[in-house]
Parts: structure tokens; C-alpha cells; sequence
């Protein structure tokens, strides 16, 4: 499973021209799953998606988490991020089928819920717009 997490000021999805979730501050986080993913990758992904102390406390130093800042989160599913980049027209055979993919999407946000936190989204397999007005910018890479 891999992530890209955003800290943003606001941020939202939209799905034909309407919104289909949206937040202040917290986190964005687009979401890949791989094939060989399964529901123990998702309870890690979550937890370290929601303890990542990527906030800044009052010294300016990025110390404080999700809770610790009162944030949500907005999650897009994103299977490009197990693009096979070798040649220079991307291929996705190594991104996780929908049928495998979409129960973990849908896991992911489950946890992050069960640990407080108010989780908005995109809707898995559509075409969405996603806008966000990055923070910092700080933007992690995080793959279990």
C-alpha cells in the first residue's frame, strides 16, 4: 500500500462538478493499493498515516499528529500510484484489481474513523477533481 499525504489548509474532491467531500486542516491522502495488499497493510497504513507528527507545535517545529491539531482527513483513491514507469506511456498491471482494491480503500478509511478522526473522500473508480491548498508545502511518500 502506498500513500501520498498532503498537509493542506483546505481541501476537497469533486465528482461531476459536485462536492463530494471536502475539509479544513488536516491531511489529504491519496491512496494505492498493491496486489499483494490486505487488510494487515491497511491497519498500518492508518496508523501511520494518522500518528504522523508532520504539524508544527508552538517552537515551529513539525512535532504534533492529526489529533494533536484537531485535523481530518480527505482520501482519494489513487492507483496511479503503481504506475510501471520503465517506458514512457505509464502501465498499471502492478496496481491491486478493484475487486481487491476497493474493500481496502474502504478498510483504510474505517480505521482512521474508529481513531476519531472525520474522514471525507472521493468515490473509488471515478473521475474526480481534487483541489488542495497545500501547507508548508510538506507532501510524505509512505508505502507499507
Amino acid at each position: 500500500m502506498r500513500a501520498v499525504v498532503t498537509r493542506v489548509k483546505d481541501a476537497r474532491v469533486e465528482i461531476e462538478g459536485q462536492v463530494n467531500g471536502a475539509i479544513g486542516h488536516g491531511l489529504l491522502v491519496l491512496l494505492g493499493v498493491g496486489p499483494e495488499d490486505g487488510q494487515a497493510a491497511a491497519d498500518k497504513m492508518a496508523d501511520k498515516v494518522c500518528g504522523l507528527r508532520i504539524f508544527e507545535d508552538a517552537g515551529g517545529k513539525m512535532n504534533l499528529d492529526l489529533a494533536a491539531v484537531g485535523g481530518a482527513l480527505l482520501v482519494v483513491s489513487q492507483f496511479t500510484l503503481y504506475a510501471d514507469t520503465s517506458s514512457r506511456r505509464p502501465g498499471f498491471s502492478h496496481a491491486a484489481k478493484p475487486d481487491l482494491a476497493a474493500p481496502l480503500y474502504e478498510r483504510f478509511m474505517e480505521q482512521c474513523r474508529e481513531r476519531g478522526f472525520r474522514v471525507e473522500h472521493g468515490e473509488f473508480g471515478a473521475d474526480m477533481q481534487v483541489f488542495s491548498q497545500n501547507d508548508g508545502p510538506v507532501t510524505i511518500l509512505l508505502e507499507v
